[in-house]
């Protein structure tokens, strides 16, 4: 298991990178030339700027057992389309069950705010430490659920 970060802009990699190192888990933050980051735990990959490009290369690299970070439906589907597991900043999973419901409305909305003549629409609400204690608890139990299945695939023959 590796994990992967959509880190454009992502405010839990400070969590995610605590996490993974109490676990021993190699992790990739990817960013755009736009949004360089740098990390003493993960490895940076920085991809050239330009639409989607990190979420290209995130879902290019990443395999079946593997955790991905994003905030983006897209990026979650392809994951879970590759059998890699999928969390969003605000810590719910995306699952097979769910992508589907989430993606429609995420069209849904996208064709009533092009219908609507208001083009001014609020961003979302501020981050509070508790989203952070919420993110880091759903992502705990995400790694010890997948840990637990790559033990129970490791005796496998």
């Amino acid at each position: 298991m590796q994990i992967f970060v959509d880190a454009d802009a992502c405010p839990v990699v400070g969590i995610v990178e605590t996490i993974a190192e109490k676990y021993n888990i190699q992790t990739t933050l990817l960013c755009d030339t736009n949004h360089v980051l740098y990390s003493d735990y993960s490895e940076v990959m920085v991809v050239g700027a330009g639409a989607d490009v990190v979420d290209y290369k995130l879902i290019s690299i990443c395999h079946k057992g593997d955790v991905v970070i994003s905030q983006d439906y897209g990026v979650a589907a392809m994951a879970l389309g590759k059998g890699a597991y999928a969390i969003h900043q605000s810590g719910k999973w995306y699952t097979n069950e769910n992508i589907d419901q989430m993606l429609m409305e995420r069209h849904l909305n996208k064709k009533a705010r092009r219908g609507s003549h208001k083009n001014h629409m609020k961003g979302p609400r501020k981050r509070t430490e508790d989203d952070d204690v919420r993110f880091a608890q759903s992502f705990e139990k995400l790694i010890l659920m997948v840990k637990s299945k790559e033990g129970d695939q490791s005796g496998a023959v």
